[in-house]
């Protein structure tokens, strides 16, 4: 029995100017006119039927139908080209592509990458980093690390850990300042700190009722990885999330001089996109990197940190 589909550069068209929510931008993407989606939407609105967009002085709004029927199409055009990426890529198997905040990168991942390859010698492991969101459907990308007061945006995720700040330094800073015993001894000290997280130590100094201290005042660093790295350096006191120097502390690397540990909204989740069929290169990672973090957190438990 023969199929019954619209024509597919109709469909193109539709799912493009639904996304792009513009048949402007949807041209551009295609590499065709506006008025060339204009008219194979209406050819679709016509094989179909049914009226997809409502067109205003303003631009195009999907009807009901329409962001019915758009949902569908992105599910199936995600299937064709996965499977079509994987067609022509035998190689993809083997390669796992992660995106990741750069301080869970550099002082999360990293350190335990090893671990992974030693289980799974038959990947390649590529990590680009970056603090934005990740689009599944327009970047190579099998995986990510999302950190937010919220769930990422994508329908396939895994909570693994939420953000608990802990204050800490090199040990060697503590034997040429005065004792750091309370939180208001942190007057003597610089605070360090990344400029992507300056509520930080505001949060952490008024959970501690401490009021004669500027939370915003000290030295500022690009990213976290930044503010680590002064603080073993003896710069300061850097406002820590706790999984990112838990092996600091256990080496004695870095102290921390004050018990208080405030968590807060912030949290990170391992997500993917839930519309392709997920590559056993990633359930084996999804896998490996929850059972390092039950391990991290029952270690985190067993020292009390």
């Amino acid at each position: 029995m023969s199929r019954r589909l619209p024509p597919l550069n109709a469909l193109r068209a539709f799912e493009a100017a639904a996304r792009n929510a513009s048949f402007t931008r949807a041209a551009e993407e295609l590499f065709v006119t506006p008025g060339a989606i204009s008219r194979h939407v209406s050819a679709l609105e016509a094989w179909l039927d049914v009226k997809l967009f409502i067109r205003t002085q303003r631009g195009i709004k999907l009807t009901p139908r329409g962001a019915r029927y758009v949902r569908v199409l992105h599910g199936a055009l995600d299937q064709i080209e996965y499977g079509t990426r994987q067609l022509q890529e035998n190689s993809d198997d083997n390669t796992l592509r992660l995106k990741l905040p750069p301080t869970f990168a550099i002082r999360w991942l990293v350190p335990r990458l090893a671990a992974f390859h030693a289980l799974n010698k038959n990947l390649d492991v590529q990590i680009t980093t970056s603090h934005q969101p990740v689009d599944f459907d327009r970047e190579d990308v099998d995986a990510c690390i999302h950190s937010g007061t919220s769930p990422p945006a994508s329908d396939g995720y895994r909570w693994l850990f939420g953000e608990i700040l802990v204050p800490v330094c090199s040990p060697g800073l503590l034997k040429k300042k005065p004792p750091l015993k309370q939180p208001a001894d942190l007057a003597h000290y610089v605070l360090l700190c990344s400029m992507s997280r300056n509520a930080d130590w505001p949060t952490w100094l008024s959970a501690a009722r401490t009021t004669n201290i500027d939370g915003n005042s000290g030295l500022k660093f690009e990213n976290s990885a930044l503010a680590y790295q002064a603080a073993m350096n003896e710069l300061g006191v850097v406002m820590a999330q706790r999984a990112f120097v838990e092996d600091d502390l256990h080496s004695g690397r870095l102290v921390a001089p004050l018990s208080l540990r405030v968590p807060t909204h912030g949290a990170y989740y391992f997500a993917y996109n839930a519309h392709r069929p997920k590559a056993p290169r990633v359930a084996a990672f999804e896998d490996w990197i929850t059972r390092e973090v039950a391990g991290m957190e029952e270690a985190a438990l067993s020292r009390g940190l």
